[in-house]
Order: C-alpha cells, then structure tokens, then sequence
C-alpha cells in the first residue's frame, strides 16, 4: 500500500487540535504508525533511502516541501515562521486566533497561579534568552498599573513596554579599560525595549508593531516578542514595517529559550529620548528602578546577576 503522506499529516493534526507539531515530529509519528506503508516507500526508493533514518529524513523533507500545496488545499493547516517549523490545525480565521489567545490571557490572569499561557509568565523565558552569553541584555519587567491613566482605558499599553533591558558593553573588557572608559565617559550600555504578545499573525501583527514602536522610542533597540509567530505573511509584513521603523522581531522558544530566535535584527538608535525616559521615570516606579539600575551600573562598572534575576 502507497503512502499518502498528505492524508497522514492532516489526519494527525486533525486529531489534535490547535497541537504544534514539527516535520520531525509528524515523520517520526508516521514512521511509527503506518510501518507497511513506509516499508513499501523504502523498498521504491532505489537507493537514496537506506536506513530507517534516512526514511525519517526523506519524510521530514516530503512534509516541508508540500507545505505551500497543501495550505491551499486545507486554509485550516497553519504553520509557524522560525526554525524549526510548527505545524497545526485550526478553524479559527486569524482574528479569532488572537481573541482566542486575548481571552484565554485574561482568564489565567485571574487564577491564583501564573501558568506558562499567560503573557508575563513568558518574561523570565525571555529574560534567559536575553542574558546568554549571546545577547547579554539584562532585564526588568515594567508594570504599566503603577502609572496615571490620563487618556483612558488602555493609554498605558502605547507608552510602556513589557520588558526593558541593559546590554553590558563591556563584558569582556579589561578592567583597566573599564575604568578608562568610566572616567571618559564612553558608552558602556545599550538600552532594549520589549513588547510580549502571545501570537502574531495577519489580524494584529500591524497593531502589535505600532505598539512596539510606540513604547520603545526612547530606547536603543525595540523589539516585538512573540512565542508564535505565523506563516501567513506575516513575518513579511513585520519586515517591511522594520525597514521604516527599525523595531525588530523575536520568536521566544518556551520549552527551550537558548533556541529563541531574532527572525529581525532591530536597527539601533544611537542616541536614547532623555525626555521620553524622564516621563517614564516619574511616572512608574518600575521604569524608575531600572534608570536607577543603569545608573548604578555606570557608577560602579558591575552588575549584580541576583538584582536582574528572572526579569523582575
């Protein structure tokens, strides 16, 4: 009996629901269920499949280079942008993705316990990703309740970010050179600005964007942050909005935050918004605390890894 890997992989999503799944993962389940069907493919092969590996592999290659076919036969099959590739299966249209999302957010906001769902039980993921050896930006998070509403129900959420941070530009400086640079008066850090959603896709990556921009223009880098980023055009929007906005994108790995990927570099703003940061800093006590964490790292040279811990 022929394989069609077509009907295996829609079925499998199918049964679960809104489930991601990577081609591996959609291989090897295939690879497992329907053993008939795969040795009948190997046996066909010639020789360029040799090994239940290379099976595994020829599969995982099959369900990537379908993918575009197949999501014009099937709108419900949806994928992820980043590496790797999630596949899922859902009915909901874009909008209903995100109300979705927005509602389940608002829900487990009012349960006693943070669960991994809810948008700032993502910060210390992005915290960990942040303060690898690879990025070295350490964070806080900004509360934009501790702040006046002047202009109404959600003004807040235009002006504050999620997560602000500190890059230590001299991480792997001589401390002679440190203490050069501290009487100088050289750059020493960079400042970040981050915007946390849970899902990006058609319906809000636009609004999402400008929100990005509008709470970050004080800052070096702005970044939108998002644990699903989808393969719907998307990401294509999202660069072409970076090329005039410079806010860049990045896709938050949950499960494994090292694998955390930048899908779009920001593009750097060499001077900060003194102005900007002043309002911030009278008028939220989180933001006052990270000024005066900064202020402190340039006074004395050092950070202290338990005053960032987790993003908090």
């Amino acid at each position: 009996m022929a394989l069609n890997l077509r009907q295996r992989v829609i079925e499998r999503l199918r049964s679960l629901p809104d489930s991601q799944q990577t081609a591996r993962e959609l291989a090897q389940w295939i690879f497992e269920q329907f053993p008939a069907e795969c040795a009948v493919k190997k046996a066909g092969s010639a020789s360029y499949i040799q090994t239940d590996n290379d099976l595994v592999r020829q599969l995982m290659a099959e369900i990537s280079g379908s993918r575009p076919r197949w999501q014009q036969m099937h709108p419900q099959l949806q994928t992820t942008e980043g590496r790797p590739r999630h596949y899922y299966w859902s009915d909901r249209d874009a909008n209903a993705e995100v109300m979705a999302a927005e509602r389940l957010t608002l829900v487990l906001s009012k349960l006693p316990q943070p669960l991994p769902l809810r948008d700032h039980a993502r910060y210390p993921f992005l915290a960990e990703y942040l303060t690898s050896d690879e990025q070295r930006v350490y964070t806080i998070r900004i509360n934009e309740k501790r702040s006046p509403t002047r202009a109404g129900s959600g003004d807040n959420q235009w002006l504050y970010p999620d997560l602000v941070g500190l890059e230590n530009l001299t991480a792997d400086w001589a401390q002679d050179l440190r203490d050069c640079v501290r009487v100088l008066g050289e750059r020493r850090s960079r400042l970040w600005s981050f915007e946390v959603k849970l899902l990006l896709n058609r319906s809000n990556a636009r609004r999402s964007f400008f929100q990005a921009v509008s709470s970050s223009s004080w800052a070096h880098f702005g970044y939108l942050v998002a644990a699903t980023v989808e393969d719907d055009g998307t990401l294509k929007e999202l660069r072409m909005l970076s090329v005039a906005h410079g806010i860049g994108v990045i896709r938050l790995n949950v499960l494994s935050p090292s694998e955390s990927q930048i899908l779009i570099p920001a593009r750097e703003r060499i001077e900060i918004d003194s102005d900007m940061c002043n309002r911030l800093t009278k008028e939220n006590g989180d933001f006052a605390e990270f000024i005066g964490r900064v202020n402190r790292f340039h006074q004395t040279g050092e950070l202290s890894a338990k005053e960032w811990e987790g993003g908090q």
